[in-house]
């Protein structure tokens, strides 16, 4: 199974799909567009919530960041007048130590991921999207600033004008994602957002001619003309997208098999009746690993695979 994440909705998925499949048959490729440095090392959210996850770190309150961490240092940082975007707790911070110094010496993204998975004893196959930079900006009224200002530092007040992904055009897909890709028939699209955490993964060189050879199945984080969480609606407007699962069709139109609809989305279950690509009906608000669980049974019979 291959899975296409960003770092809320999907891993909270990935922890019911891990109840149902043996972990070392999980691959799942992680965004690496909202990826920023910090104060000197490289924050990868979504790969490290992705991780953290795996590991039972994660900080399911959140869904981001290792539960009951402390932030001493960030605090003394704030204190000495060093103000930080990301607020990250201690040992996340280690974690953002680790990978900058195996990338400063030379280790790829990918490889960083993998230093990091293995001593965390994670069996699972967490793969960086592509091992080149890209980052995703947001064009507000005040002007360009990346996707972190504009969600935590911002909280996603501004209003969005457009969202574009500096360096896609040069980035490649990673050698493991397409080792991957080689290997697996099924492809799973999580419930993250659509523009920022599985558009960059789809924008990618090659990707969507890959997919279109797969199985793929994708849950809608809509539910109504609302997103589930996040601010999906909001950047998918500045693409010209409507907010709905509809919208999230069209993102996905050229790749897509099957669209799981959460029971709730009278509106996008009327629209989509006629659409091309199957849809199906679940409870897709996960709010603790039993229904993430059932969800995945859901996935798992659909690819029938």
């Amino acid at each position: 199974m291959l899975v296409l994440s960003g770092g809320t909705g999907t891993p909270k998925l990935l922890d019911g799909l891990r109840n149902i499949l043996p972990e070392e048959e999980i691959n799942v490729v992680v965004n690496t567009a909202e990826d920023m440095w910090v104060s000197g090392n490289l924050v990868t959210p979504d790969i490290d919530t992705v991780l953290y996850m795996f590991a039972g770190k994660l900080d399911t309150t959140k869904w981001w960041g290792i539960k009951n961490d402390t932030f001493m240092t960030y605090e003394a940082l704030g204190s000495l007048g060093h103000d930080e975007i990301m607020r990250l707790g201690d040992q996340d911070r280690a974690t953002n130590i680790m990978r900058s110094d195996l990338l400063r010496a030379g280790r790829s993204l990918t490889e960083a991921t993998q230093e990091l998975a293995r001593v965390l004893g994670i069996r699972a196959k967490v793969l960086p999207m592509s091992d080149d930079v890209v980052r995703t900006m947001v064009t507000t009224p005040a002007g360009k600033i990346h996707f972190q200002e504009f969600w935590v530092r911002e909280h996603g007040k501004p209003d969005v004008l457009e969202v574009v992904q500096e360096g896609i055009e040069k980035a490649s897909i990673a050698p493991a994602v397409l080792q991957a890709l080689e290997n697996e028939d099924c492809v799973l699209i999580g419930p993250s957002n659509p523009i920022t955490s599985i558009g960059p993964i789809l924008a990618l060189q090659g990707m969507k001619e890959l997919l279109k050879k797969k199985t793929v199945i994708a849950v809608s984080p809509i539910i109504g003309k609302e997103p589930v969480s996040g601010p999906a609606g909001k950047l998918m407007a500045a693409r010209g997208l409507e907010v709905s699962s509809a919208g999230v069709v069209d993102c996905y139109k050229d790749i897509l098999d099957i669209m799981i609809l959460d029971e709730r989305d009278e509106y996008g279950i009327s629209v989509l009746k006629n659409t091309k690509c199957k849809i199906l009906i679940a409870d897709t608000i996960m709010k603790d690993v039993g229904k993430s669980t059932a969800l995945a049974r859901i996935v798992m019979d659909a690819f029938e695979c």
